[in-house]
């Protein structure tokens, strides 16, 4: 696919990568595809970054047809620039678009897309470890009419956030609540495909949780209301009695994340047993008042993952681990961050060198 660049004539300065924090600074530049039905994707541009103008009745404002996705360039200790399992967005990105009615693009375009883009803004890749240019691609219809049907028109684009660390101040265990009002998704709906919906959907039951103390909610899935799906926005893992379980997606309310399927597969290399299965909250009660609870953690792209020192349910507190961060848990975190930041051999085949 052809790209048109146009650099911009007034170029920032990023800041210290101490005060980078996350989604609050942005690069120089954007990348913009059109799409339009019966013509396909058109006019493959990078351009210097910028509000862009929608039309009052563009679908997206009113029925919400929009998909992103979230991955992150790292620099290596050689100075060069690589991603971590980008073909892996870019297949979840396309899945996400079927599921919403949305054009799905060549999964080797969206690649030189990426690519082109991120050379571009290579620039902005901090150095320091644990620091990070997230990028956002993401695609959303913009018809100009009311009238509700698939798409005939949509804008697919990347922008970036340089971030700075995520684990700043160390590794600290978080206080979960287990959600029993609100629901993520149902199945058949949009779980499994990352939308805004889902997001914005969730807001509610965080902040209820950020109330009473606790980072995020613990989502049960939506039609029984028994058996746990994701914490937060992240995907989750327990180790019960030597155990890692994790709930399984096949039934397409859980998102399935890629630090998720990365996880899995370290573990199993490690020679842990890792079951993919329901995963009911009366089990996971009984395992915290037996002890056989001993680790729990959330994992995703931002995070890597996030560990879990305490868990609350009907106004009962149980702590995980002492409330601190268990060995398998930090084992993930080292082996994922070392072949992302390209410190340790990636025996895997993961990682993508611009």
């Amino acid at each position: 696919m052809e790209i048109k660049i146009t650099k911009t004539t007034t170029p920032q300065m990023m800041p210290p990568e101490e005060k980078l924090g996350f989604g609050k600074v942005f690069t120089d530049h954007m990348l913009v595809v059109d799409w339009e039905q019966g013509k396909g994707w058109y006019d493959a541009r990078i351009l210097p970054f910028g509000r862009i103008s929608l039309h009052p009745a563009s679908t997206v404002l009113h029925y919400g047809a929009e998909i992103f996705e979230g991955l992150k360039a790292y620099r290596r200790a050689d100075g060069g620039v690589q991603l971590f399992r980008p073909m892996e967005n870019i297949k979840r990105m396309n899945r996400s678009a079927e599921r919403m009615s949305l054009p799905q693009m060549d999964e080797q375009d969206m690649l030189e897309l990426l690519t082109a883009f991120v050379r571009t803004e290579e620039k902005w890749v901090p150095k320091s470890f644990g620091t990070s240019l997230y990028l956002r691609p993401y695609l959303f219809g913009n018809d100009e009419t009311l009238g509700v049907h698939s798409v005939h028109r949509a804008t697919f684009m990347i922008i970036a956030s340089p971030s700075g660390s995520y684990y700043a101040e160390g590794i600290n265990p978080v206080g979960i609540m287990i959600e029993s009002e609100d629901v993520r998704t149902v199945r058949g709906g949009t779980g499994y495909a990352k939308c805004g919906g889902n997001y914005a959907a969730s807001t509610r039951a965080g902040e209820r949780a950020a109330k009473k103390g606790y980072s995020q909610v613990l989502w049960l899935d939506g039609v029984e209301r028994k058996y746990i799906e994701e914490v937060g926005a992240m995907n989750v893992m327990f180790k019960i009695d030597g155990v890692v379980v994790t709930p399984e997606i096949s039934s397409g309310s859980i998102l399935p994340g890629i630090t998720r399927k990365s996880c899995i597969e370290v573990l199993k290399k490690l020679g842990y047993t890792v079951e993919e299965r329901l995963l009911s909250l009366d089990e996971l009660v009984l395992a915290m008042e037996s002890g056989k609870l001993e680790e729990a953690w959330g994992c995703g792209t931002a995070a890597v993952v996030s560990p879990i020192g305490k868990l609350a349910y009907r106004d009962k507190e149980y702590v995980i681990g002492g409330g601190k961060i268990g060995e398998v848990t930090q084992k993930l975190y080292d082996i994922l961050t070392g072949i992302q930041w390209g410190k340790c051999e990636d025996e895997f085949g993961w990682v993508y060198k611009l």
